[in-house]
């Protein structure tokens, strides 16, 4: 029997039309640990993805331009002040090739993703390589950060048709203590709408296990989703990176839990590291409101694991027809993590086309997968892992998202998203 009364009923309401639960059902769902339980969930998530993206996955290849950025996010490997880090920057003829490497592999769809830069400069390199490539006749996704809507709607007239850009958690307060002063939740948001007004398919997505995160959180996440119109989302575990203040604070004194993520090899690199952020910046009190329910923070990979694919199958069930990655932080987890996701109700996959020279610097977590496979090996491999489980790769498709194809007929304005406690922020479902 499962932990969570009248869970058949639950889940049929959530399969039988899109944002059907309130977010305490939505919190139930995301902090049930029965299996069998837990195994319901991801079938009926499963089903909804078969119904609307068939036993199909697509693929993105990923090119990971740069590991240059003006950001000093806590968590990040790659944030600007990691100073273990062999900074590089791809040049634009390096992109151009490996973008005609992805179209040889019939993947259609490309990723480009790097660390955050605004400049004009920077912006101007990015329209040149997005021309060079249109003739590859691409679905191009960026994934570069934060910028002003100009820069936005010039990638966009270059030939950029997509854009993920992560808001890492809908509740502000727990944002702030994730990143220094400066970085603005309320400004990421706006770039959200900007990306909306230039036309992009638009993409966000967060880390689930944060420390001070609860399943309250979590099920806020999925409403801002649902709230922001998004068309795709991009989420992972959060585990922790030794070259990070909230990865050192992790192994000594913050969420010892968090610890069992960090792989055995770069552990005693983190218990000599000295933190990186005064301990009067980097405050975990007070996260959350204070009837919220326990903390996600796992305490073994399993639970990690079992938890990143609860927020794919829950945010499945509540939007039925967005396009949903499987991580490759999965796959850090477990070999078979993206299959696992594919089976919670994911159907896309990135697998890396980065030169191999190049991915041990781009690592924005501890434990990356396949830093050494190559790109055809990679593809070899995942056709074989989705054969297992009885999906086909979708090659020479772009797997566009079929909730923008459904939003894009119609003129429907996008909501203003709702702030923690505003009255009119709805302790329920969407409205």
């Amino acid at each position: 029997m499962s932990d969570v009364d009248g869970l058949d009923d639950l889940l049929a309401r959530a399969a039988e039309r899109p944002r059907a639960l309130a977010r305490p059902e939505l919190a139930a769902l995301l902090a049930m640990d029965d299996e069998a339980g837990i195994q319901s969930l991801f079938d009926a998530a499963y089903a909804l993805k078969v119904k609307y993206c068939g036993k199909r996955v697509a693929m993105r290849g990923i090119v990971e331009a740069g590991n240059v950025c003006a950001k000093d996010c806590y968590y990040c490997g790659i944030r600007k002040s990691n100073e273990n880090l062999q900074r590089y920057q791809l040049s634009a003829d390096e992109i151009v090739r490996l973008a005609e490497l992805d179209a040889k592999q019939d993947y259609a769809s490309l990723v480009i993703q790097s660390g955050e830069i605004e400049s004009e400069a920077h912006t101007r390199f990015i329209e040149d390589v997005l021309r060079r490539i249109a003739p590859l006749d691409l679905g191009v996704t960026l994934s570069l950060g934060e910028q002003t809507e100009e820069t936005y709607r010039r990638w966009k007239e270059a030939g950029a048709a997509r854009y993920l850009l992560r808001i890492e958690t809908s509740n502000p307060k727990l944002y702030a203590t994730l990143h220094p002063a400066g970085h603005s939740w309320e400004r990421r948001v706006e770039c959200l709408r900007a990306l909306r007004r230039c036309g992009y398919q638009v993409g966000t997505g967060v880390m689930c296990g944060l420390p001070g995160q609860t399943y309250d959180d979590l099920a806020r996440d999925i409403e801002f989703f649902a709230e922001m119109d998004v068309d795709m989302i991009g989420m992972g575990p959060y585990i922790p990176h030794p070259d990070t203040p909230l990865g050192v604070l992790s192994a000594k004194c913050l969420v010892p839990s968090a610890w069992c993520l960090v792989p055995s090899a770069e552990q005693e690199k983190v218990l000599s590291a000295k933190c990186l952020v005064p301990s009067a910046e980097l405050k975990h009190e007070d996260l959350s409101e204070s009837n919220a329910p326990s903390t996600t923070a796992p305490s073994t990979k399993h639970q990690a694991l079992t938890l990143g694919l609860k927020m794919i199958a829950v945010t499945r069930l509540h939007l039925h027809d967005v396009n949903i990655a499987a991580a490759t932080a999965l796959q850090a987890l477990a070999p078979d993590g993206r299959e696992r996701g594919i089976h919670a109700g994911a159907n896309v996959i990135m697998p890396n086309i980065t030169d191999t020279k190049y991915r041990r610097s781009y690592q924005l977590y501890a434990g990356k997968p396949c830093l050494d496979e190559n790109a055809g090996l990679c593809k070899g491999c995942l056709e074989r892992r989705l054969a297992a489980i009885g999906e086909t790769v979708d090659y020479g498709h772009r797997g566009d998202s079929l909730h923008f194809s459904k939003r894009t007929r119609g003129s429907a304005s996008l909501p203003e998203p709702r702030m923690r406690g505003s009255a009119s922020l709805p302790e329920g479902g969407a409205e």
